[in-house]
């Protein structure tokens, strides 16, 4: 593009041929007009007869022969040089020498996206033409893009080998073999040497093309694009159909989502990251989503107000549901009491003021995330009843104030996350819900725990970290299979000995508190070790040295 702009070589050298032409001119017309007085003998008049007897003499130098023959090769050297110049001016003003065609060489060849050039570029293409055509035939080759393609690939290539990818391969977060290759100027062919990979993640790289040979990694069932433009072979996409379950898809524009996902009849899990239209409903690309027949996960990190129609249209198989918004209000969603089959419903930062009632009506609901919401009463949870499979209920990070005593009726939960609310009062109804194993209250204004607590004969979690409780109910320690106790950043001072009786406990968090010594009696937890115990170091040292020894001990 540079040499294209301007045209100084091809006017220097214009002006350069018209100067010699000029320069060989002046040299003939002076040459033509004093040559003919050139006298290789000349008549002499000396007044010397007396001495020799002769007055007229006919001089002739001793070089005038050499010179003779030298002026006729110097006439003839002009000439030559003359004619060239001559032949050169007529050269560039015969045809425009600053567009240079290469049709001649597009049909040859039958690469069709050899550009034609201009300026200084084709001027330079013309004088290699007077050398030798072949010349500008091969240099043609490589301003085709689908050359220099090849050339890009071929380096990449190179720089990649299977040896060097090998080392990149990791264990995602689906237990699968990943490959990630980030910010690559393309997708290496060795990358499809690589068998035993069942996961590819590519991230911001752009013009990517999907071969044919993407069918040798027969192990392979995930595909990552976070920002890349993505082309696919037809072989390619069929081998997609058949073997990919997972597609992850992170885009800035709508534009980015690759039109052949709709088609992966045998897609399980599809996560899309970006920035959808709101009114996502009527958008024509993801209707295609009622192809996808085997679809059990769908994930929509975006700005949705409403939940789109394509999610009904595949809600006969659909068993898990995430919206995480970045704080759009969702509304209307009525939509999903059409989605019978849901078992995890995920509903993260949209801006919800109250559980939506549509909830009520997923009878096969397992787990419910309604996370970073702005949910201040939860007076709707006595119809949770209904709802006899629900197990986990996370309702944290929110702005909850108080539990309802309805809570008791949801008898199946075992998992409640309630962490970050605004929580005061801990109701004894909600350790009547039994079969509580998990039960995360940390980070609430909680100053008492009921000591109904020791119903929960299930209980193995169990946290009330940054609250303002001041004791422990001694029934707190008839939760025998607890495992996990974390009570740090209150204004507990005491810790009773009877936490000896949690023989399973592996991990205690009690730093932040006001103790001034540990019982002994925290030898008698075996499970418990140095780093599974939160605590200042002072205070450790409190502890008899066979317990700390023992603690030590791996």
């Amino acid at each position: 593009l540079h040499v294209e702009e301007g045209d100084i070589l091809y006017a220097m050298y214009v002006r350069q041929t018209v100067l010699k032409v000029i320069k060989f001119l002046i040299i003939i017309a002076y040459n033509s007009a004093l040559v003919s007085k050139v006298q290789f003998t000349v008549d002499c008049n000396v007044d010397i007869q007396d001495m020799t007897g002769y007055k007229n003499f006919s001089c002739n130098h001793t070089m005038a022969h050499l010179f003779s023959k030298l002026s006729f090769c110097y006439l003839c050297f002009v000439s030559i040089y003359g004619l060239t110049c001559l032949y050169t001016l007529y050269w560039l003003f015969y045809r425009s020498l600053r567009e240079y065609s290469f049709e001649y060489v597009r049909q040859e060849t039958g690469i069709d996206d050899i550009p034609d050039v201009k300026n200084d570029f084709a001027f330079m293409l013309h004088m290699i033409d007077q050398y030798d055509p072949l010349y500008s035939k091969r240099f043609a080759v490589f301003l085709s893009e689908v050359s220099e393609n090849k050339l890009k690939q071929l380096n990449l290539n190179n720089e990649w080998t299977p040896d060097k990818l090998r080392q990149k391969l990791q264990t995602n977060a689906h237990n699968r073999l990943e490959l990630p290759l980030i910010m690559l100027s393309g997708l290496p062919d060795t990358v499809f040497e690589i068998t035993e990979l069942q996961s590819l993640k590519l991230e911001i790289i752009k013009n990517v093309m999907i071969p044919a040979t993407i069918a040798q990694l027969d192990n392979l069932q995930e595909l990552c694009l976070h920002q890349c433009s993505v082309k696919i072979h037809s072989a390619a996409l069929s081998f997609l159909k058949e073997n990919l379950k997972v597609l992850s898809v992170k885009f800035d524009d709508m534009r980015e989502l690759p039109p052949w996902m709709y088609g992966l009849r045998n897609l399980e899990e599809l996560y899309l990251v970006g920035s959808l239209s709101h009114d996502i409903s009527k958008n024509v690309t993801l209707e295609s989503l009622r192809d996808l027949k085997s679809l059990k996960i769908l994930s929509i990190k975006s700005n949705v107000s409403k939940i789109p129609q394509a999610v009904v249209d595949v809600s006969s198989h659909l068993q898990k549901m995430c919206v995480h918004n970045d704080g759009t209000k969702l509304v209307m969603l009525n939509n999903l009491k059409k989605m019978t089959n849901l078992t995890e419903l995920e509903l993260v930062h949209c801006d919800l003021e109250r559980i939506p009632h549509a909830v009520f009506s997923l009878l096969s609901l397992q787990e419910l995330d309604l996370k970073e919401n702005n949910l201040k009463s939860i007076e709707e949870i006595v119809s949770f009843q209904h709802l006899r499979k629900l197990t986990v209920l996370k309702l944290w990070y929110n702005s909850i104030a108080y539990i309802p005593e309805h809570i008791k009726k949801l008898t199946s939960l075992e998992r409640l996350f309630f962490s970050h609310n605004k929580v005061e009062v801990l109701p004894s109804h909600l350790f009547l819900c039994n079969k509580i194993r998990y039960l995360d209250l940390s980070y609430n204004d909680i100053r008492f725990i009921p000591p109904e607590i020791g119903v929960l004969q299930s209980l193995q979690y169990f946290s009330i970290t940054c609250n303002k409780v001041e004791s422990l109910p001694d029934e707190l320690y008839f939760c025998k299979k607890l495992k996990t106790l974390k009570i740090g950043k209150n204004s507990l001072s005491v810790l009773s000995p009877k936490i000896g009786n949690l023989l399973f406990l592996s991990y205690l968090d009690i730093k932040g508190n006001h103790f001034e010594v540990l019982p002994p009696e925290l030898g008698d937890c075996r499970a418990l070790k140095r780093a599974g115990l939160v605590v200042e170091d002072a205070l450790f040292e409190t502890l008899p040295s066979d317990v700390r020894e023992q603690m030590k001990a791996d």
